[in-house]
Formats: C-alpha cells, sequence, structure tokens
C-alpha cells in the first residue's frame, strides 16, 4: 500500500526522480550527450519516440532502426521540426528477423560512426501464436532474441568507443514488470508456445521475453566486467502506458480497462523518464546489473536473479542466433 502511495503522489526516491518525472525533466543536467552516437529500437512511437526526441534535443547522433521507414522518417521530420540540428539516420531493421539483424549491423558499421549508447526499447505483444522465420515464438523473437543478437554483434564497437573516448557506453534493455508473472523453466515453457499452438497465451509469452531481458542484462554484465570492458548494462521497467504495444487489442474491453485504471498510466514522457535516467545520469557510472523502475533501483523477481538461469538462457540465444537454421528445439535438450 506504501508503495502504491508513493507511485501516485509521485513520491522522489533516492536519485531524486519518481513515478511522475519526465525524459526531460532527468536529462536536464546532463552533459554528456553531444558527444554520443545513441542507436535506439522503437524509436518510431511511444517511448521510444520519446527517448530519441529528449536524446536529440541533448546533442546526441541517433541512429533510428526501423520496420516501417515510412514511420522513422515521420519521427525523424518532427525531431528535426523541433530541434533543426539533428543528426538522425534511419536504418532498416526487422527485429523477429535475426538477418535482418546482421544486415543493419553491417549497414551501421559501413557509417564508420562510434557507439555509445544502445536502447534496446523496441516491443511487440503478439496476441495470436504466430513463428518468426527463424521458427521462433514471434514475441520473444522481437523483444529479445533480436535484441540479444543487435548486442553482441554491436559490443566491440562499444567497448572500441569506451577505449577511446574514455566516455563509458551504456546499454538499457526495456523490460516490465510484467516479468514477475512468471515462474517455472523458461525454455521450456518457450519451447512449448513455439511448438504447440493450442499452449501459447499471449501474456504468458510477454512475460517469458520481458524475464528473458532481465536475465540477459544481469549475464550480460557480469561478462563485461569479466573483460574489463568500460560498458554498463541496465534494465528498466517503463511503467504502464498505452502505447501502439496495445494496438492488436482495441476495442470497447480493452478502452474500459485503460479508462478504469487511468490513475495508474503514466504519460509517455513519463514512462520515458527511466530509460533517459539510466542512459544519462552521471551518477550511474559503473553501475552495472541493475533493475530500475520509476528512476530508481528495485528488485526484479528471484527467477530473474538466478545467475544459472541467465547463464542457461545465455548458451540457448548463442545457438539460436548460430547462422545454422534451427527448426525445433530437439537441439537443446540439454538445456531444459
Amino acid at each position: 500500500m506504501i508503495e502504491m502511495i508513493k507511485y501516485l503522489i509521485g513520491y522522489a526516491g533516492a536519485s531524486g526522480y519518481g513515478s511522475k518525472s519526465t525524459a526531460e525533466q532527468v536529462t536536464d543536467n546532463c552533459d554528456r550527450l553531444c558527444s554520443c552516437t545513441a542507436i535506439i529500437t522503437g524509436a518510431t512511437s511511444g517511448i521510444g519516440a520519446e527517448t530519441a526526441r529528449v536524446l536529440a534535443k541533448g546533442g546526441a547522433r541517433l541512429i533510428m532502426p526501423a520496420r516501417n521507414l515510412k514511420a522513422a522518417e515521420e519521427n525523424k521530420a518532427r525531431i528535426l521540426s523541433e530541434f533543426p540540428d539533428s543528426e538522425i539516420i534511419v536504418i532498416t531493421l526487422d527485429l523477429s528477423s535475426l538477418h535482418s539483424v546482421r544486415s543493419f549491423v553491417s549497414d551501421f558499421e559501413a557509417l564508420n560512426l562510434p557507439l555509445n549508447l544502445l536502447i534496446n526499447n523496441a516491443g511487440k505483444f503478439s496476441q495470436n501464436h504466430c513463428i518468426s522465420e527463424d521458427g521462433m515464438e514471434m514475441t520473444f523473437a522481437t523483444n529479445y532474441l533480436g535484441h540479444f543478437l543487435l548486442t553482441e554483434l554491436l559490443m566491440k564497437n562499444m567497448i572500441e568507443t569506451a577505449n577511446i573516448t574514455g566516455i563509458q557506453g551504456r546499454i538499457v534493455n526495456v523490460s516490465s514488470g510484467i516479468h514477475t508473472w512468471f515462474s517455472g523453466d523458461l525454455i521450456r515453457s518457450l519451447g512449448r508456445i513455439t511448438r504447440d499452438k493450442s499452449q501459447y497465451d499471449a501474456t504468458r509469452a510477454y512475460a517469458i521475453s520481458k524475464l528473458a531481458n532481465v536475465l540477459h542484462t544481469k549475464e550480460l554484465a557480469r561478462r563485461l566486467k569479466q573483460m574489463e570492458a568500460n560498458v554498463t548494462v541496465n534494465c528498466v521497467h517503463p511503467g504502464i502506458v498505452r502505447t501502439e504495444l496495445t494496438r492488436d487489442h482495441k476495442g470497447f474491453v480493452t478502452d474500459l480497462v485503460f479508462f478504469l485504471a487511468s490513475k495508474l498510466l503514466k504519460t509517455i514522457p513519463q514512462a520515458a523518464a527511466t530509460t533517459c535516467y539510466v542512459a544519462t545520469d552521471p551518477r550511474l557510472r559503473n553501475v552495472s546489473g541493475k533493475y530500475f523502475v520509476d528512476c530508481n533501483e528495485a528488485s526484479p523477481s528471484k527467477l530473474a536473479c538466478d545467475p544459472e538461469e541467465g547463464a542457461r538462457l545465455w548458451s540457448f540465444s548463442k545457438i539460436m542466433v548460430s547462422r545454422e537454421p534451427r527448426s525445433d528445439f530437439s537441439t537443446f535438450h540439454g538445456l531444459y
């Protein structure tokens, strides 16, 4: 009850920010963006678009990956109309396709640009059972596996950029508090909903993908520390906000639910605040492997903190993004 009251009144935590803080407010005192290059997935609408706008306001060069190039160009035009000196580059990317992820990275590398910030923001909530071209359940493929490969392929650039510039690289994975709704065997459950349409539940699939985001964050943080890389990775829960993520759920019932819950909803500028805070605040130098809610460190689920589960998911993910095609989960029986 106390936490709910704090949320509703926008109580500021240790960071000085809370649930009512906006992305612009948390970046007011940030002076590091003018020398930064940032990749932001899902920047064509909602939280991602606001994140891109605020980082552009701070002077960051933006790389805007997009499946819908028209929407990306429209958002680019909106940002440029407000901040004419911004440098924004749109590159094709469909996160549900591992081939598209590799093509995007190749296109980005051809630009010979540094990379300081990687914000893995794009998300999908697939109401209906759907399988990606790589044989993976679509929500997991988009929210987690595509981001896993994207991060892997960009890591060398991020580490080199940090070494050359002395500016610590930062990776922000956008997860969700819904990750706490799942308990059990992640990989086994993923295999079940991928193979068997009758076992598919959209909310469960989304929770699995968001749990994977937290596990990935913690395992990657451990590996970066082991490498002594000057790059950090953290994950965030942006809060509850109505964005394009609910585009498959339009209708009277959805509208009624959001109306009744309106007091709990954040505005998009408020929802983008935690991402921008974790990506830019100088007080978070060397902070890695943490989970943030309302611009303050919080505790994820017990399962999300399990290092064995994180290592197991990492091994599974490395196999899944290998160039050898996978048609089923039989290859991974040793990870079940």
